[in-house]
């Protein structure tokens, strides 16, 4: 993408119904219907990541890096990389896309842009600049609908006060879309994974189950306004009030699900976990969708990934830990320590692997 071609610094006005249904249909909906996004690709938001234990073997030969500038790296698979610039100021560096996981291009523009400055919040930082990366099937799809996607982009990160600057784009079968995000922090402030310390509560900041209503909508075309809410919504007051209740370990809940990235983080803290299963919030809708049978492949192998580290006590039922390995896209922060506002949902212990109650 040229660098020029989509430089901004604030969001344009939001598009209106009429607007938006002629981006969405190319033709009016009695002639052609709307086209569904998610047609166009195999997978859906961060569902469509490659599973973590193929990805860690994957790189297995990458880390150990050593540099002392470098404060996070590869090693412990943290939401963003850490450098040191001086003594008072970090630079964060992140990337993030998936294909859709909602048919309305412009809400999946605001959703890539959420998940991918989330990176930054859940590090503590604060994100300065982006650029777009675009997939996108150009003899299949029209332009304009790739052009409402970018401004729902926009007009997200124009809500967090960062610019989007420029990006690239290519021919590809599927639609795709993210950022690659850049963020400043004070490094004696950082919000790690490897931080976490046992004898303190966990604390979720968003409520889980998107990844069933976006697999439901996927296969029905139902629309889920609480899952589009919860994804656009940005992680920045979580991580503001994280920080100022001292917190100095947090993630975000990404495509591994709450389960896999809870177990990144006290694998790499070296501590053990307790999760009250009842106590987890679920987004409105996400009970019925795991009755009704819409759990994604990928939420299957996280399950499958996490389970030789999970001990579960004889009342949770396997719907039970598939819904806690549901693959979110744009999810909350998984927060050591009490932040108030948000639902302790368990605490850290000595040891090591996490026990569901």
């Amino acid at each position: 993408m040229d660098s020029t071609a989509t430089a901004a610094t604030a969001p344009p006005p939001a598009p209106g119904p009429a607007g938006r249904a002629a981006a969405q249909g190319g033709e009016s909906p009695a002639a052609a219907g709307p086209v569904r996004l998610t047609g166009y690709a195999h997978g859906g938001g961060c569902a469509c990541k490659i599973p973590p234990g193929e990805l860690e073997e994957a790189v297995r030969g990458l880390v150990g890096q050593q540099a002392p500038e470098v404060l996070v790296g590869l090693d412990d698979g943290d939401d963003a990389a850490a450098v040191l610039l001086r003594e008072d100021l970090a630079v964060l560096s992140t990337a993030d896309f998936f294909t859709p996981m909602v048919d309305d291009a412009y809400d999946f523009g605001r959703i890539a842009a959420a998940n991918a400055l989330s990176d930054v919040y859940a590090m503590g930082g604060t994100p300065v600049v982006a650029i777009n990366l675009v997939g996108w099937p150009r003899g299949v799809l029209p332009m304009e609908l790739m052009s409402e996607m970018l401004r729902g982009g926009l007009a997200v990160a124009g809500e967090a006060g960062c610019p989007v600057i420029g990006g690239h784009t290519i021919d590809d079968p599927e639609p795709k879309y993210g950022m690659a995000v850049t963020g400043v922090a004070h490094p004696d402030r950082l919000l790690r994974n490897d931080a976490a310390r046992p004898g303190l509560p966990i604390t979720l900041t968003k409520p889980i189950g998107v990844g069933l209503l976006n697999n439901r909508h996927k296969q029905t075309g139902e629309s889920f306004p609480a899952a589009v809410a919860s994804m656009t919504a940005l992680n920045r007051d979580a991580a503001a009030a994280a920080l100022a209740a001292g917190a100095r370990a947090a993630t975000d809940v990404t495509g591994f699900g709450l389960l896999g990235h809870l177990y990144k983080m006290v694998r790499a803290s070296g501590v053990g976990a307790v999760v009250d299963h009842t106590a987890v919030p679920l987004v409105e809708g996400a009970a019925e969708a795991l009755r009704d049978g819409f759990v994604s492949g990928g939420t299957r192998r996280n399950l499958d990934w996490v389970r030789p580290h999970l001990a579960a006590d004889g009342s949770v039922t396997e719907e039970d830990l598939l819904l806690l390995a549901d693959a979110q896209t744009s999810g909350g922060l998984l927060v050591v320590g009490e932040v108030p506002g948000y639902p302790v949902i368990g605490e850290t212990v000595a040891g090591s692997g996490i026990r569901v109650r």
